[in-house]
């Protein structure tokens, strides 16, 4: 089977899937994104394509290694999409949004699918069921939240986040978890609740590096995938790298 490399740059990590096959085999983390470190990639699962999507602005010579030695596609609103984006301006659209959406169509094809990511920001994004992605929403992520409360306050800590805290909290640490995390969770439902209001029968979708801090929460019923992002990496990259 061919092997595939499917690379997420975030705002927080830089990320590489390794598929054989559709199957997703191994997921790495990058230290950075210089040549070096592609070509060690390269090197170690000789990969025959590849794919990037980024929202940073990262090292050009990164994608010289990707174009020397695999069949290589960067995600872009000129990419082929298994979905059409009638919306003003397609060009905005996130590569970690397309991503995702193309997840979606992927797995539950001629559906409604709402996709929600939980990474820097919160992303809802809705494709109905001719495959036509009609944008969302965009609000602030779960760090972004302990650190806005931290940075525009005098005594507020940043705190981390965990998963073991009460509805009603006892000191200042349990009262941003509970206010974060579960504010957060009523806000997706809210969400998922007005999507249904106005769409009979749809799937959601939850993706991102903060979704298990979530799922517990949520009263609608939810498909979690941690790695829906690098399956529809890999989905795009079989409608380009041909």
């Amino acid at each position: 089977m061919q092997r595939t490399c499917c690379f997420d740059f975030g705002n927080t990590r830089l990320k590489c899937a390794l598929f054989n096959g559709r199957e997703m085999q191994e997921l790495l983390v990058l230290e950075n994104d210089n040549p070096e470190t592609l070509e060690k990639i390269i090197h170690d699962f000789n990969p025959s394509k590849s794919i990037l999507a980024s929202v940073i602005n990262h090292n050009p010579a990164a994608e010289e290694v990707l174009k020397a030695h695999t069949i290589y596609h960067k995600l872009g609103h000129t990419s082929k999409i298994p979905f059409s984006t009638p919306v003003g301006k397609p060009e905005t659209i996130g590569a970690d949004r397309l991503a995702a959406v193309a997840a979606a169509v992927d797995l539950f094809p001629h559906q409604h699918n709402l996709v929600i990511g939980l990474g820097t920001c919160i992303t809802y994004n809705f494709v109905n069921i001719q495959h036509e992605f009609l944008g969302g929403s965009i609000s602030p992520g779960m760090q972004m939240r302990f650190r806005s409360m931290h940075e525009y306050t005098a005594l507020l800590p940043l705190i981390e986040a965990e998963n073991q805290f009460p509805l009603i909290g006892y000191d200042t640490k349990t009262n941003l978890l509970s206010g974060v995390i579960l504010g957060m969770s009523k806000e997706i439902d809210g969400i998922i609740d007005a999507y249904a209001l106005k769409y009979n029968n749809f799937n959601v979708l939850l993706t991102g590096g903060d979704m298990p801090f979530f799922v517990p929460h949520l009263k609608n019923k939810i498909f979690a995938d941690p790695y829906l992002i690098y399956k529809g990496l890999y989905a795009i990259s079989e409608f380009n790298n041909v």
